[in-house]
């Protein structure tokens, strides 16, 4: 007999049946009820053990974390909690667990707790709920493309180029660090490192992914990122999952019908195929609020707030727009704004894009046309309006809760234009030879943006901090694993 899921059991009304069960111990009660939880769902299967059964030595092996194989016939549950169990026949320890070293008990453990043991944080409910939402929004992401006639990309993780121009970037070598090899000027000379140049983990798909664009029409990159930005919050990864679709012969407002069609899809997909673990973390939500001031409290629990996504359209405001609106409310004119919005040009900060979305508009938001001057250079640049003013078109989309969560843009196509904002953010064309000739041969209009799955998840899941939604955190001072 091969064994049957839990998951499937607690389904099951083949009473009378035999079935195998293997799963691990979360508790033992009464040296009579076992509840074991294989990982296929958040509830547990009682298996009702007979006294004098079994041998005592099993007896004695049965604590928490210890993973058991159980024989048994399917009945219906006479006690409460429990639609089913399973009276076991045959009993298996397949492998002990130490109960005074085990350090998952049957208790409620902080997050920050279950950070440090993250290799052990699966077990827990709330890291079953979380990863398998990850999980489905992960999937939804690839149908949406498929299902749109979209190809996957797989852009380089080890790189030449710095789509952002930022220079936080970790460098990749295989240089001896101990005794680096220097050229007449004194440098490190790279020609002898493993790639005869200096090359850095990628910080972006884009560059790469809009070559793809301009052969194949529509694609899309899903891949992990890197980022060596010394941001020790609850909203930063130094390594992280993106998603980057970039598609030929789209103007800025395809790209943000894309965008809001995207993020509509996957979450209703989340709400869909996991409403059993979204029910979970939302009650886990509504009792941490519980602890906390009214004031603090959410206006809406987890599933209201997904649900509000749904059935909003997205509000499209300028960048300009924004700045009037957030110039004449009443955090800023109060100064309870950290960052005071004074005048054109700033750059947002996510206190001043959550007011716009939960305070002001009430619906998710779309900014468009920024300043050119606080954007990346491939962005494409608009007429100058009439005050002077040089902006380009670009997009965030921001949520509540969480600010931007999608940032992207209609890309520069004309070559002169694209040459000379390059020139003047000092990035060498002669190293982006490659990246150039897409507007040499054959340029078009094109548009792509970058969704942080991260932050999707962060969303969707109603948590609280990054490095929770990510099986494994990167961040300063963080490699463990």
């Amino acid at each position: 007999m091969t064994h049957t899921r839990i998951k499937d059991l607690l389904n099951s009304t083949d009473f009378g049946k035999e079935f195998i069960a293997k799963g691990w111990i979360r508790t033992f009660r009464n040296n009579q009820f076992l509840a074991i939880n294989d990982g296929s769902c958040l509830g547990n299967l009682q298996v009702v053990i007979g006294l004098n059964v079994f041998d005592e030595k099993v007896i004695k092996k049965l604590h928490t974390g210890a993973s058991v194989s159980v024989k048994g016939t399917l009945i219906e549950s006479q006690g409460k909690g429990q639609r089913v169990e399973l009276k076991a026949v045959e009993l298996e320890v397949l492998g002990e667990s130490d109960p005074d070293k085990f350090p998952l008990q049957p208790k409620k453990h902080s997050l920050e707790f279950l950070r440090e043991i993250a290799h052990l944080r699966f077990r827990t409910n709330t890291f079953n709920a979380i990863f398998k939402v990850r999980n489905a929004l992960a999937f939804a992401v690839h149908q949406f493309f498929n299902e749109r006639g979209f190809v996957y990309i797989h852009t380089p993780i080890i790189t030449g180029s710095d789509a952002e121009g930022a220079g936080e970037m970790f460098q990749v070598t295989n240089l001896d660090l101990d005794s680096l090899p220097r050229n007449e000027a004194g440098k490190i000379d790279y020609k002898e490192d493993f790639f005869g140049k200096e090359t850095n983990l990628t910080v972006s798909g884009q560059l790469e992914g809009e070559l793809a664009a301009m052969a194949l029409g529509n694609i899309y990159t899903f891949g992990p990122t890197f980022r060596a930005e010394n941001s020790n919050t609850t909203r930063h990864l130094a390594e992280f999952w993106m998603i980057e679709p970039e598609m030929a012969f789209y103007d800025i407002h395809d790209n943000m019908d894309l965008a809001e069609e995207l993020l509509k899809y996957v979450i209703r997909q989340a709400l869909d195929r996991c409403p059993d673990e979204i029910e979970f973390l939302r009650n886990r939500l509504l009792e941490e609020d519980k602890q906390k001031p009214q004031a603090d409290r959410s206006e809406m629990d987890l599933v209201e707030k997904l649900k509000f996504i749904l059935e909003n359209d997205f509000e499209r405001v300028t960048y300009t727009e924004a700045v009037d609106i957030l110039k004449r409310s009443k955090p800023n004119q109060k100064k309870q704004f950290k960052y005071l919005v004074d005048d054109w040009g700033i750059d947002l900060q996510s206190e001043h894009e959550r007011y716009l979305v939960e305070k002001h508009f009430k619906k998710p938001v779309i900014l468009i046309d920024y300043p050119a001057d606080i954007k990346a250079f491939y962005m494409r640049q608009n007429e100058v309006d009439e005050n002077g003013r040089k902006t380009v078109a670009a997009m965030d989309i921001l949520f509540p809760g969480i600010g931007e969560i999608v940032g992207g843009s209609q890309r520069e196509e004309r070559y002169d234009v694209l040459t000379q904002r390059m020139a003047e953010m000092n990035i060498p064309t002669k190293e982006m030879e490659w990246f150039l000739d897409t507007r040499r041969f054959g340029t078009a209009p094109h548009a792509g943006f970058g969704l942080g799955f991260e932050r999707l998840v962060l969303f969707v899941t109603g948590m609280g901090n990054i490095r929770d939604v990510i099986p494994f955190p990167r961040y300063p001072n963080n490699a463990e694993f």
